[in-house]
């Protein structure tokens, strides 16, 4: 694994060393990339590199604009999606994969909470990367569904996988509440549209087994033939 640091954000490349392996780019609040790697290898998925960023400003870099705090005593978000987004595509993508043996025939970017709502937001701004996947995405944002539903990819991706927690919309939170209803209704417009997409409703709630969960996200896109 090799580590480097690009304007206060750490990040990680997992490689198996293959030729034109597939690049996946997960932002991450924690330290669920290293897990989520091992995760699919371990299970035998195919090969592939792993770069996960850390360090991040969450409630600004993962946020495409602003919106008043959802939950009591927590900061509002300040939207620095956009922000962020230029600094990955522009310096952390190319500094990532200097040292591939090819570069990757593919690019995914994939998150867990705000994390995957930048990753559904990002399909939007840069087209960059041909596959998403969103774990338990925060699509409850206020105005997200609506951004989604009125703009168009910078290019059809080529699938798109979205996840939630069967109880995370079991919540007094109005703002939250809404999430599984604005999940499914993402999903079923990205179907409408062709692209290969799927919706997985997990057991608990939107803290549990979140390691294991982003796994199966990036094996999904991993999996998918379409644009090979």
């Amino acid at each position: 694994m090799r580590t480097f640091s690009v304007c206060g954000k750490t990040v990680s490349v997992c490689s198996g060393d293959v030729p034109g392996a597939p690049a996946v780019y997960l932002n991450a609040f924690s330290d669920e990339g290293q897990q989520a790697f091992q995760a699919v290898q371990d299970a035998g998925g195919p090969a592939f590199t792993l770069v996960t960023v850390s360090g991040l400003d969450w409630d600004r870099d993962m946020a495409p604009w602003d919106c008043p705090a959802v939950f009591k005593n927590a900061q509002p978000f300040v939207g620095g999606a956009g922000n962020y987004l230029r600094l990955l595509t522009e310096k952390i993508v190319p500094e990532a994969e200097k040292e591939l043996p090819t570069p990757p025939r593919w690019r995914g970017i994939a998150g867990y909470s705000l994390a995957g709502l930048f990753a559904v937001y990002a399909l939007y701004q840069t087209d960059v990367f041909s596959r998403a996947a969103s774990m338990s995405g925060s699509l409850w944002f206020p105005r997200m569904k609506e951004y989604v539903f009125s703009h168009e990819w910078k290019q059809p991706p080529d699938c798109v996988y979205f996840s939630l927690g069967d109880k995370e919309s079991r919540t007094r939170n109005p703002v939250l509440k809404s999430v599984r209803q604005d999940t499914e209704e993402i999903e079923a417009l990205y179907q409408s549209r062709g692209i290969d997409t799927v919706f997985r409703l997990n057991p608990g709630n939107h803290y549990h087994c979140a390691a294991e969960r982003t796994a199966a996200g990036i094996a999904w896109i991993l999996g998918r033939t379409k644009g090979l």
